[in-house]
């Protein structure tokens, strides 16, 4: 099923993977400093191995992913089971308490969040569609009482000063992305949140855990609830992959982000990306290609 934009849904599985074998062969190799050439002389393939897989043809051979892998610093056997076994990550049915809202940018599919709990709401991004977050608000009789930014990309953040003028309520950010945004609200609604902070929705607690990798100031907000705990990572991570290391050079906090804080969530925390399906903990040990835990 395709999800719409201007439409909010509560349904999952309904989109496939956000990133295929060519988006996270690029991924790697970028974040490497690697040319194509590069990484095929690593690998001990033909130039045009690596080229041809970029350009999104279907891989194949099993043996020349493997070895493409090893050479990006991959795992080889969930590369191939994206690539050729076609692996996508088991659907489950969401969490009464949060809802989803999907939007488009440019033809390009976006989703935010929005958790609620005895009256109260906080959004998680905006999904570049603030008019059907507030739609959402207005339909379920909920009070806003935050916004919380996972980074400061516009389709993430675009329509914060839309729902500002419906409520305000303060906006929770890492400070190294506030250059990010298009438009900044007011200094005093403006919240850097500490890691490891908790900002309190109804009953419900969602703590702030900073992961730097896909922007400088990249944050995943976590809800420990007893029965369908779950993280919301934003571009930080994706079913199978993980989002594009921006700037480069911040390739190797990424993995560490990814590593060490979300893979070390219990194995039955649901993570809800900004793109593509939800997936979990124990899932992504099994199927990340760039999982290594140390």
């Amino acid at each position: 099923m395709q999800c719409s934009p201007n439409r909010a849904v509560v349904e999952d599985g309904c989109m496939p993977l956000e990133d295929d074998c060519c988006d996270i062969l690029k991924k790697a190799r970028t974040g490497l400093g690697l040319s194509a050439g590069d990484a095929s002389r690593r690998a001990g393939l033909s130039d045009g191995v690596i080229a041809a897989l970029e350009r999104g043809e279907q891989a194949r051979d099993r043996a020349e992913l493997l070895a493409l892998a090893n050479a990006l610093g991959l795992r080889g056997e969930p590369l191939a089971q994206i690539a050729i076994d076609k692996w996508e990550p088991l659907a489950q049915r969401q969490p009464d308490w949060i809802e989803t809202v999907h939007g488009s940018i440019g033809g390009y599919d976006v989703q935010g969040y929005i958790v609620h709990d005895e009256g109260e709401a906080l959004l998680i991004d905006t999904a570049y569609n603030a008019p059907v977050m507030v739609e959402v608000l207005n339909k379920r009789n909920l009070r806003l009482v935050g916004i919380c930014l996972t980074h400061g990309h516009a389709d993430h953040a675009e329509g914060i000063d839309r729902i500002l003028t419906y409520r305000e309520v303060p906006v929770y950010l890492g400070p190294d992305d506030i250059d990010l945004l298009n438009w900044k609200p007011r200094a005093e609604l403006l919240i850097v949140p500490a890691d490891g902070c908790a900002i309190t929705v109804g009953r419900r607690r969602v703590h702030c855990l900073t992961t730097p990798g896909h922007t400088p100031g990249g944050i995943c907000y976590r809800i420990d609830d007893p029965k369908q705990p779950v993280c919301f990572v934003g571009d930080t991570l994706f079913a199978g992959s993980i989002g594009r290391s921006n700037p480069s050079h911040l390739y190797a906090t990424h993995l560490d982000s990814v590593r060490k804080r979300l893979f070390a969530l219990p194995l039955n925390y649901r993570l809800l990306p900004g793109h593509g399906p939800a997936t979990t903990v124990a899932e992504e040990l099994e199927h990340n290609s760039f999982v290594t835990v140390e």
